[in-house]
């Protein structure tokens, strides 16, 4: 049916009532007031009293224009400003650059400056290419603090505002009930009323303090529909009541907020509030004025829905529409099929006394009101100096994080799944299904613990596959490219899901990158946990995998039901676990910019030649900031260094592998600190040793000897590994490997004891001495009746998620993983890789008390985070925090002794162990091979660098010489945000 216009003079005499009555409404919330109203008032007087009809009229009207599009097509556009004298433009698809350049254009030719508009709801990637996509509405919808949808709506409006844009047509307000909707779903904040009110509030204040003018749609509600208003006229068909209750509730929470700049009207056929059949809700004079602007008494632009949708392109000719529309009640007339027709039928009606001068005035000069608050009176053309750099920050991850982190949801959580604890008792799968990748969050996941990924078309075969495992992780990724995208299970992943939960052998996690309707009314009673992700960006993904392993806690809920058992509002909350998670520096109070000079320092030690390559890593208040790696395994390699290879930690180990040990048997009172070493060896009574305590050995206090070249004494004549002591093959007689084809007599353990016992104490008080280590290293074992390498990785290693970390790591890793250390030329005469390169730890089958572990930063990292959080991690107490307070505490420190009980602490003066801008709490330890940590609890800093300095050989001082790795520790600290 067409709507024609009639021009009866009833017609006229109700339409000049109608107008009068429009102009005289009264509310006391003016969105579009700004705080120099005076000066607003006269600017607007001044600008409407020098205009002519022609431009009057020309301003009631928006046009819409691409940047992508060819030159002729954008001139067009030129022409209606200059010739039709046109109000606004807004733009669709295109480019950054592009627009701007375009909008200068169109403003040097616009008379009065143009309201620019662009529908970019969830940022400027809705329509632009190059710039940012910022969570959905219905992610946000999951977030219980507003204050962060309002940080993504200010972000989003400074975007906005930098492009030269004045009104963003958001937020979409509109309640999605309705599970079928084609065009709204991620674009509602959800199904809840209240809850889509308080987003669209926190959305309108963000926008306010970017300066963007905001927009509610919309009206009066396109939440429940399952047809799209660009293809036809969706029907709502409701009683008054209900739509009262539901579809008009956070409209009229926005007007009663007073900042909502604009509202606009969908194309929407609603019996109950036009009696007309199939009349466009944007054309009904009913809905457009009665109820918008006289019962909710709202007073700021009312905005058209695009005129050139279905839902009313197909009801009216070219110009009726716009005529009607304005007629109705709508300010802006947006998208119009023919501007010029429109202008004529409008200019026609006010020549004929329907509209009158009032009724024009009404709206222009809302219109200009809202160019003042939008700062067109002060108008500048757009910088396009540094356009796409300011698009595309790191202020925008910052916020994008923030919201993710807030919005994952976990929506089952039985028997306590989530957050994964017990590592130690996972054997962990991860099937990636969808038709979008998932590497992200595996790469993620990886950084807590083993997880290993299978692959298997065939669903029997991996069935059988994943028996192997007790927890498979299930992650649906689908196109994080739009809300409209294809978010459904195929039937193959839905039949996958199904058979994989059903696994009598293991625990199921379904974890969704994608709008909570995947789950629609699915079948989850035998998934363990499910979570809602959300979104399929690479910052959702890794997220989600720390929120998994409780680096994150969870905290969103359920914006729309997905079914009785799980309605609006299911989430199951849970504290973090305090395991490192991963972020920017910025969100711990450090700076990106001046963390990267440490890449300038390691850089120039690579081309020092101070080491090949070497890895470093960063962490504040439990979040690993940086983390890098750089050069290569030798100079000669073609591989780079990744963060996945493994390190010789040389005396890194004692703080890491024999001290836990230590520490857990002080508390068990199986050994003290006022032991000696003959309550420890009692051969050791008639030593000069027998009286060194615990203490003393611990804080290098003892007086023992620095170290012992015990491999010395078992070379020949030629300095080569003697046959009397060595063999090329394994035996009961020949148990110890010290390198490819070569195995240590098993009677010499005796007398590397026995060695040590005659050793003479020296008599300078303070002497760094890897011997105590030993002596502990055989009262361990002795202890606990097993050898130190599998009670440490049973008691922290597996626990703590430390899977890269390992003596003998050749046993468990590919050579090709481990960096090697040196070309050995004295001893073993071959390239030390995946063997330890100390000679007294390689002499006790690669596993000493002193040296033998290898370790990436990540995992090193982890252990120090433990030690820093007072022995606590991942939702397990290794150690009281009392303990970790003894033994981090120097004792001898007035007898100018650094130490503390196993850790090294920093210098009591001069240059030394730190940069020296660490605290007198802090902890740490270095490693010959070029290895260094160090802690400090008062910044909350975990600070870890790997290398191979000793490659090609250990005589190589560079690096200790340079204090490179102490300069990179005052970068740290100079990167702290005040």
């Amino acid at each position: 049916m067409r709507l024609l216009v009639s021009f009866s003079l009833f017609f006229f005499s109700f339409l000049v009532v109608n107008a009068q009555e429009l102009d005289s409404l009264v509310t006391t919330l003016d969105p579009l007031l700004t705080k120099d109203s005076i000066l607003q008032k006269k600017w607007v007087d001044a600008q409407y009293n020098a205009m002519t009809l022609d431009e009057k009229v020309g301003q009631l009207f928006m046009v819409s224009v691409a940047s992508n599009q060819n030159k002729q097509q954008t001139d067009k556009i030129k022409e209606l400003i200059v010739k039709e004298n046109i109000g606004g433009v807004i733009f669709s698809k295109g480019g950054p650059v592009r627009q701007a350049k375009l909008t200068n254009s169109y403003q040097k030719a616009a008379k009065i400056p143009l309201l620019i508009g662009m529908d970019a709801e969830w940022g400027l990637a809705m329509r632009l290419d190059s710039t940012y996509a910022f969570p959905w509405n219905m992610t946000l919808g999951a977030i219980k603090n507003n204050a962060v949808v309002e940080k993504v709506a200010a972000q989003i409006g400074k975007h906005s505002k930098r492009m030269g844009v004045h009104i963003n047509f958001a937020p979409d307000i509109d309640i999605n009930t309705n599970p079928l909707n084609p065009i709204i779903g991620n674009r509602s904040f959800g199904e809840d009323k209240r809850n889509v009110a308080k987003k669209g509030i926190a959305f309108v204040n963000g926008f306010e303090k970017a300066g963007i003018l905001s927009s509610g749609k919309h009206f009066p509600g396109h939440g429940d529909t399952a047809t799209d208003s660009h293809k036809t006229l969706p029907v709502i068909n409701f009683s008054k009541e209900r739509l009262d209750s539901i579809e008009l509730y956070p409209f009229k929470e926005l007007i009663n907020h007073g900042k909502l700049s604009s509202v606009m009207v969908a194309h929407l056929n609603i019996p109950s509030l036009e009696t007309r059949p199939n009349y466009p809700s944007s054309l009904s004079e009913n809905i457009v004025t009665n109820l918008l602007q006289k019962t909710l008494q709202y007073k700021g632009l009312v905005f058209t829905d695009a005129l050139n949708m279905k839902g009313v392109a197909d009801h009216t000719d070219p110009g009726d529409a716009d005529l009607t529309a304005f007629m109705a009640g709508n300010d802006i007339l947006l998208m119009p099929l023919d501007v010029a027709k429109g202008k004529e039928k409008i200019i026609e009606a006010y020549n004929y006394g329907v509209i009158t001068e009032k009724r024009l005035a009404h709206s222009v000069k809302k219109i200009l009101k809202a160019k003042y608050k939008a700062d067109l009176h002060n108008h500048k053309l757009l910088s396009l100096k540094n356009l796409y750099e300011d698009l595309n920050t790191l202020s925008n991850d910052l916020v994008y994080e923030e919201a993710i982190e807030e919005a994952i949801t976990v929506v089952k959580n039985k028997l306590d799944l989530l957050p994964v604890v017990k590592l130690e008792n996972k054997k962990i799968a991860y099937l990636s299904l969808g038709d979008a990748s998932g590497e992200d969050f595996l790469q993620e996941l990886k950084k807590y613990t083993t997880v290993t990924e299978v692959k298997e078309d065939n669903l029997q075969i991996l069935l059988q596959k994943l028996q192997q495992y007790n927890l498979i992780i299930i992650g649906h990724h689908k196109s994080n490219g739009s809300p409209w995208k294809s978010y459904q299970f195929s039937t193959k992943d839905a039949e996958i899901v199904k058979a994989v939960s059903a696994l009598r052998t293991s625990n199921s996690i379904l974890v969704n990158f994608a709008k909570p309707y995947t789950l629609l009314n699915k079948d989850l009673s035998t998934i363990d946990a499910v979570v809602l992700g959300y979104q399929n960006s690479a910052i959702a993904q890794q997220k989600t995998a720390q929120m998994l392993f409780g680096a994150i806690g969870a905290k969103g809920s359920l914006p729309v039901s997905i079914s009785n058992t799980y309605p609006v509002g299911t989430g199951v909350k849970f504290e973090s676990l305090k395991r490192l998670g991963y972020d920017y520096p910025e969100r711990v109070g450090l700076s990106t910019y001046g963390l990267q000079r440490i890449d300038t320092l390691v850089s120039a030690g690579i081309d020092s030649l101070m080491f090949p390559g070497a890895q470093v890593l960063v962490a504040r208040k439990g979040k690993v900031v940086y983390h890098k790696s750089f050069g290569k395994p030798t100079y000669e390699s073609n591989e780079k260094i990744t963060n996945n290879y493994i390190y010789d930690l040389a005396s890194v180990t004692k703080i890491l592998g024999t001290l836990p040990m230590i520490m857990k048997m002080e508390e068990e009172n199986k050994i003290a600190l006022n032991n000696t070493f003959k309550d420890l060896i009692p051969e050791y009574a008639d030593t000069e040793l027998k009286d060194v305590t615990v203490l003393k050995a611990l804080s290098h206090y003892g007086r023992l000897p620095a170290w012992i070249a015990f491999y010395v004494s078992t070379l020949d004549d030629h300095r080569k590994p003697s046959r009397e002591f060595y063999s090329s093959k394994k035996s009961d007689d020949y148990p110890y490997k010290v390198f490819d084809h070569l195995y240590l007599t098993k009677a010499y353990k005796d007398s590397i004891y026995n060695r040590i016992g005659r050793q003479d104490l020296k008599s300078n008080r303070y002497r760094y001495s890897d011997v105590g280590y030993y002596v502990f290293k055989k009262y361990i074992e002795d202890t606990y009746n097993d050898d130190l390498d599998k009670l440490v990785d049973n008691f922290l290693y597996q626990p703590i998620g430390a899977n890269r970390t390992a003596y003998n790591p050749l046993e468990k890793f590919s050579k090709d993983m481990i960096v090697p250390s040196e070309k050995d030329n004295y001893y073993r005469y071959a390239t030390v890789q995946g063997y330890v390169h100390d000679m007294g730890a390689a002499m006790q089958g690669g596993v000493g008390g002193h040296a033998g572990l290898f370790s990436n930063a990540n995992d090193v990292a982890k252990i120090m985070q433990m030690y820093l959080q007072g022995g606590y991690y991942g939702g397990k107490r290794y150690f009281n925090e009392r303990t970790i307070k003894k033994f981090n505490t120097c004792y001898f420190c007035d007898e100018d002794v650094r130490r503390g009980v196993g850790f090294d602490k920093p210098q009591l003066k001069g240059s030394g162990s730190t940069c020296g801008c660490v605290s007198r709490k802090s902890f740490g330890h270095s490693g010959f091979t070029g290895t260094y940590t160090w802690a400090d609890p008062e910044e909350e800093i975990v600070y870890v660098f790997l290398s191979n300095r000793t490659y090609p050989t250990q005589n190589n001082n560079l690096l200790v010489k340079s204090g490179l790795r102490t300069r990179i520790q005052q970068i740290i600290y100079d990167a702290i945000l005040n």
